[in-house]
C-alpha cells in the first residue's frame, strides 16, 4: 500500500474487554463520522482513515481496498491481545468490511456493513469521478455529497454537523480521493467465511436497502453520524447475535 493508515482511538482503551474497529466513507472523517457512536459503543473503539482524508497520510500512489484490508488486519491482530474483535465500516469501510469478512485469516470476530455492498457503484462512474476530482478538487463533490449522504432534513435540523463534515471532504486530499475512487472502481467482494450483517440507510441513494439485514429508519449514506445512538443499539444487537461479547469497560 501506498500509505501507511491512521489509527485514532474513539473510545475506550487497551484495558477494555473487547475492541471494536471502525471505519469511513469516501470523503468523510473517521472521528467525525463515528465520535458519538463510539461512545455509545462500549469497549475500545478505534477508528481508521482512508489516505488523504481526516488524519490520513496523503497517498504515495495508487492503493486497493485490498490494500487497506491487508494492514487493517495486520494492525489489529497486534493491538488485540486476546480479545474479542468486531468491525463497522460505512460505504468505503463497508467494502473493507466484505473483504476482511472474506478472510479466514482476519483476526475479526463478526463484521458489519453500513451502506455498502459486495459491490458500489458501476466501474466507469468511478473513473469519470476520479478524472473530475483530479482536475477541480473535492470541493466540487461537496454539492452533490450533501444530496447522497443525508436523508431529507437532516441538514436543517443539524446544520453544524452537516457543515463539519461537508468541509471535510472539501478539505480532503485530491488525489488521494481520486485514488479511493479507484480503487472502489475495481473492488468486488469474494464470498464470506466470517459472520457479516448488512445494514443500509432507509434513504440511502448510493446503496440500495433491498436485501439488507436490516434498515436504519431515517437515515440515509452515513447513518453513524444521523443518528447515533440508533447505530449503536443496531450494532450491539448485531454483535450479540454474532455471539461477540458485547461486556463494556
Amino acid at each position: 500500500m501506498a500509505t501507511e493508515l491512521s489509527l485514532t482511538r474513539l473510545a475506550g482503551s487497551e484495558s477494555s474487554e473487547r475492541l471494536i474497529v471502525v471505519g469511513p466513507s469516501l470523503g468523510t472523517s473517521v472521528a467525525m463520522l463515528w465520535r458519538d457512536c463510539a461512545q455509545a459503543l462500549g469497549g475500545e473503539v478505534i477508528g481508521w482513515d482512508l489516505p488523504g482524508h481526516g488524519a490520513g497520510r496523503t497517498a504515495a500512489g495508487p492503493f486497493t481496498v485490498q490494500d487497506v484490508a491487508d494492514e487493517l488486519g495486520d494492525r489489529v491482530a497486534a493491538l488485540a491481545n486476546g480479545r474479542p474483535v468486531a468491525y463497522a465500516g460505512v460505504s468505503f469501510g463497508g467494502a473493507v468490511g466484505f473483504e476482511l469478512a472474506s478472510r479466514r485469516d482476519s483476526p475479526f470476530d463478526a463484521v458489519v456493513c453500513i451502506g455498502a455492498a459486495r459491490r458500489i457503484g458501476l466501474p466507469e462512474m468511478w473513473h469519470e469521478r476520479a478524472v473530475l476530482v483530479r482536475r477541480a478538487g473535492t470541493p466540487v463533490m461537496v454539492e452533490g455529497s450533501a444530496q447522497r449522504w443525508f436523508a431529507p432534513g437532516f441538514i436543517a435540523r443539524k446544520p453544524e454537523t452537516a457543515g463539519a463534515m461537508l468541509k471535510a471532504l472539501a478539505e480532503t486530499d485530491r488525489e488521494s480521493y481520486a485514488h479511493a475512487c479507484e480503487a472502489l472502481a475495481q473492488f468486488e467482494a469474494g464470498a464470506a467465511v466470517k459472520p457479516v450483517r448488512v445494514l443500509v440507510g432507509e434513504h440511502d441513494v448510493v446503496v440500495s436497502p433491498d436485501g439488507a439485514d436490516r434498515v436504519l429508519g431515517g437515515c440515509g449514506h452515513l447513518p453513524p453520524v444521523e443518528d447515533p445512538v440508533a447505530v449503536a443499539g443496531v450494532i450491539a444487537e448485531v454483535l450479540e447475535e454474532m455471539r461477540c461479547p458485547t461486556t463494556t469497560a
